[in-house]
C-alpha cells in the first residue's frame, strides 16, 4: 500500500512539474502563481492542452524506442 501511495505522489509531482514548465513556456507562470485555482478557463485550457500534447509526444517517443529494441 505504501509503495502505491509513493508512486501516486511521484506521478502527481511529475505532472505538477510539467504544468509549471508549460505555464512558463506560455508565459502564464505569473498568473498561475498569483491566481492559483482562480485561473480563467482560457488560461487553464492552454496549460492543460499543452500538457496533453507533451504527454502524447513522450508516449510516441517511448513507443518508438520500444520498436527499436
Amino acid at each position: 500500500m505504501a509503495k502505491r501511495k509513493r508512486a501516486e505522489n511521484k506521478k502527481k509531482a511529475q505532472l505538477n512539474k510539467l504544468k509549471w514548465e508549460v505555464a512558463d513556456e506560455l508565459r502564464l507562470d505569473d498568473d498561475l502563481s498569483q491566481a492559483g485555482d482562480e485561473l480563467t478557463v482560457r488560461e487553464a485550457g492552454k496549460i492543460g492542452g499543452n500538457m496533453v500534447k507533451k504527454l502524447v509526444e513522450k508516449g510516441k517517443e517511448a513507443l518508438g524506442e520500444e520498436e527499436k529494441e
